[in-house]
């Protein structure tokens, strides 16, 4: 996709988050708090394969493990047209650092409080998004913050293994717990690889 194009996502999805914040959390209940643009976009302009986002959420840490879904997430994402688009969403708890072993240096678009940040938006669409970056975490920080993230990682693996164990022979459909169960897996094998790197 051209750069201008992965650039329109973002601005549309930071509108997109900015109507969901209005709507009833009756109906919307994952609140979304920040999004941020990470990884490819924040170089120089070039063609992408996908855009990059992180979303914090209003959810305690433990319900939102590394490349899991939170609940709501899919609804969310099916309201905002997020489904559609050729965005990788990376769920975040509003509760703890945005930032990890892969989310380097992430660029705040959208908040609750303040809005769209129309300079980031700039800054991305001219190819200047290392001006908008927030700071790198000193070393032993970053450590501190993936070893958060591995006993997270590993209590949701723990948590999913146990409802895939309680559902297989259950009646329904296993794909959403297994699903589910793979995602933490996969996070937690994420993790732990980047607490082995450090």
């Amino acid at each position: 996709m051209k750069w201008e194009r992965a650039v329109h996502h973002v601005e549309s999805l930071a509108q997109a988050c900015a109507d969901m914040a209005t709507r009833p959390p009756s109906i919307f209940p994952l609140r979304v708090t920040e999004l941020w643009v990470v990884g490819d976009l924040l170089g120089l302009p070039r063609g992408l394969e996908t855009v990059t986002v992180a979303l914090s959420v209003d959810l305690p840490v433990d319900e939102v493990p590394w490349w899991s879904e939170p609940p709501g997430a899919q609804h969310w994402a099916n309201a905002t047209r997020l489904a559609k688009n050729p965005v990788l969403p990376w769920w975040r708890s509003a509760h703890a650092p945005v930032w990890n072993h892969r989310i380097d240096r992430p660029a705040l678009v959208w908040d609750d409080a303040n809005g769209v940040r129309e300079d980031t938006l700039a800054a991305l669409r001219d190819g200047r998004g290392e001006s908008v970056r927030i700071e790198a975490p000193a070393p032993d920080l970053l450590r501190s913050r993936l070893d958060e993230e591995l006993a997270v990682s590993l209590r949701a693996l723990h948590a999913h293994t146990q409802t895939y164990e309680d559902r297989r022979w259950s009646p329904g459909k296993l794909e959403p717990v297994a699903d589910a169960l793979w995602r933490a897996s996969n996070g937690y094998l994420d993790v732990l690889d980047a607490v082995r790197r450090a």
